[in-house]
């Protein structure tokens, strides 16, 4: 009878059968209109694997690994034969036979979904699978399922049944980013594919047949269902005996999931963003982006730096990093136990080393996760008057001979409509410029401005990695730090290494990126820039020491033989800045809201001057 309502069922697809047929015919002669975009469109090159992207520390100890997925190909001999004849039996029991498709097995999926009015069943192949993974999306639509069987006959044609097998062994999708069946095992398991159980083997091997399902970290029970059911098709082709079984069904399932390291979150966060601006350097993309006249032209060259930086995942590297791992983890553990008192005052800091220009630590915010808003280098806030030692001071004594004995109004002043007060409303006379660095008056930094010129400033500006300013910026309110974006902690702190020594090198965490044989692929041009004379550097070096020993950064202290600093402050005390520098280190610290908002009831100075003083002692 079941015969008999078989045959009635196939017989009535017949015309169906004859509209598929005519479907594929089209589907066959417009491919070969178009023989050579076909073949190189389904031309199946060696896979490359996603390798894991492995950080080292300044130790060259492991801190971090990043990867987009885990996959491991293997051979198909050393792959027990149990894994072949669970997915041949529970997937393709006729691989062996077909030219890559089934069209009974077609049909039989056609009638349910006509029945239901959608398309449900698959009726797929091993081959057909294969093809969907690397060729074609899972929507499921008739079209896509006709170019489907297209596929997977001209695969058929150039690979045997061998290699297909083992490719997709090796490309069928376990969940949680894992791909192919050995890195299944070490995933779940920790060990070899080929020190698995036969229990252990049917547990993962249960996975792909839906990812989301029979994912086991979350659905666990519905996984050993599958694997159960798995063990019983292997009972029904003769694999195991009922009693062998019986016996794996009840071997319990001990996960013991391999975990990434994933150390020093707010340090690695960055090196994945300092990876993409070295490899846009190394490949010329960054000018070509700076230099866009088109959104769609900017747009075009972004992706493909993105591609670039896939590739370089696809292939696997060691970023070998400048990261101290006692300072990074000292440094976060201080400013974390410093804002412990407010539950939304945040906080970044950089911190970089004056011999080698590297940054040494970062933090990007209180209990900085993986990928959240990094605040050290995502964040521009208004910089206020810890920005006038770059645009203002420095610039004069560059194109003057003055000193910093030399005098300046600290009286009104206005430039146009512009006209800005000193803190508390002071109004002040001729004061020399020590004094008027001392105490931030903001007329005397507007006078040694206009002075300067605005593009001579930029000119010195420029020459640093300020990607936060912009265009509009070039104003009289930039003197005061007024700025229309603001800038981030890293790029304060990087532009103020150049008061070291006067040169400038911009400040990197990464050292080199190898591939995993030890060649370099890419590595940072540092050669250094005369910014400023050694007589302005001596002159900056004392303003900012001036700060500290009378001025608004009283209360910094080192263990060194130097300390210089310069504090900022926002309209309505919105942001609280401090930056500079000792014998060892240059520093930069920035605390605030999400969120601006005023900080007056803060204590000025306590939180920025705690913050500097732990992370540069």
């Amino acid at each position: 009878m079941r015969k008999f309502s078989g045959f009635l069922i196939i017989f009535s697809c017949f015309p169906l059968l004859f509209f598929l047929s005519g479907e594929i015919s089209y589907e066959i002669k417009a491919a070969r209109t178009f023989e050579n975009q076909m073949k190189e469109s389904i031309d199946l090159p060696n896979i490359t694997s996603a390798l894991p992207i492995t950080l080292l520390d300044q130790n060259n100890n492991v801190y971090s690994e990043e990867y987009v997925e885990w996959r491991q190909p293997t051979s198909l001999e050393s792959i027990p034969k149990i894994v072949k004849d669970i997915f041949i039996y529970s997937e393709d029991s006729d691989f062996y036979e077909h030219i890559g498709f089934d069209l009974s097995a077609i049909t039989r999926a056609l009638v349910v979904n006509t029945s239901e009015q959608s398309v449900q069943q698959g009726g797929s192949t091993i081959t057909q699978q294969l093809v969907r993974m690397r060729y074609l999306s899972e929507e499921k639509t008739y079209e896509r399922k006709l170019m489907e069987i297209f596929y997977s006959y001209e695969l058929e044609k150039r690979y045997s049944k061998t290699e297909i097998l083992n490719m997709y062994l090796n490309e069928i999708y376990f969940s949680n980013q894992v791909y192919g069946i050995a890195s299944a095992a070490t995933y779940y398991f920790s060990k070899p594919l080929n020190e698995l159980s036969i229990a252990e083997v049917a547990f993962i091997s249960a996975i792909p047949n839906n990812p989301s399902l029979y994912d086991p970290l979350k659905n666990f029970e519905q996984t050993k269902a599958r694997q159960e059911r798995l063990l019983q098709i292997l009972v029904d082709h003769d694999v195991l005996t009922m009693a062998e079984a019986e016996t794996q069904k009840n071997v319990p399932i001990q996960l013991n999931v391999k975990q990434k390291i994933q150390a020093y979150p707010a340090y690695s966060t960055y090196v994945l963003q300092e990876l993409k601006w070295l490899v846009a350097q190394n490949e010329g993309l960054d000018v070509l982006i700076a230099n866009a006249k088109t959104t769609q032209e900017k747009e075009q060259l972004q992706a493909q730096l993105q591609d670039k930086v896939q590739a370089l995942f696809q292939q696997g590297a060691i970023i070998h990093t400048a990261l101290n791992p006692t300072k990074q983890l000292h440094d976060e553990q201080a400013i974390d136990q410093i804002l412990s008192s407010s539950s939304e005052l945040q906080a970044s800091a950089v911190i970089i080393d004056n011999n080698t220009r590297e940054i040494t630590s970062i933090y990007g915010g209180k209990n900085y996760k993986k990928f959240d808003l990094h605040r050290a280098y995502q964040a521009p806030r208004q910089p206020g008057s810890a920005f006038k030692p770059l645009i203002a001071y420095a610039p004069y004594f560059e194109i003057t001979d003055t000193s910093p004995s030399s005098t300046v109004s600290g009286g009104a002043y206005c430039i146009g409509d512009f006209c800005p007060q000193n803190y508390g409303g002071g109004i002040y006379g001729q004061v020399s410029l020590s004094t008027a660095f001392r105490y931030s008056y903001n007329t005397s930094a507007l006078r040694l401005y206009n002075t300067v010129g605005i593009d001579t400033a930029f000119s010195y500006l420029e020459k640093f990695n300020f990607r936060s300013l912009d265009q509009r910026d070039r104003i009289y309110a930039t003197a005061l730090g007024g700025l229309t974006y603001g800038v981030t902690t890293l790029e304060m702190a990087d532009a103020y290494t150049s008061f070291i020594d006067g040169s400038y090198a911009q400040a990197h965490a990464i050292r080199k990126v190898t591939d995993l044989q030890g060649n370099v692929l890419y590595k940072w041009a540092n050669e250094r820039t005369l910014i400023w004379s050694p007589k302005t550097v001596r002159y900056m070096r004392q303003l900012l020491t001036d700060v500290v020993t009378s001025g608004t950064g009283v209360g910094l202290y080192t263990t060194t033989n130097y300390i210089g600093a310069k504090t900022g402050t926002t309209n309505d005390f919105k942001d609280f800045w401090l930056a500079g520098l000792t014998d060892t280190e240059t520093a930069a610290v920035w605390i605030g809201y999400d969120i601006p908002r005023s900080m007056e009831a803060i204590e000025r100075y306590q939180i920025h001057f705690a913050i500097f003083n732990k992370i540069t002692n």
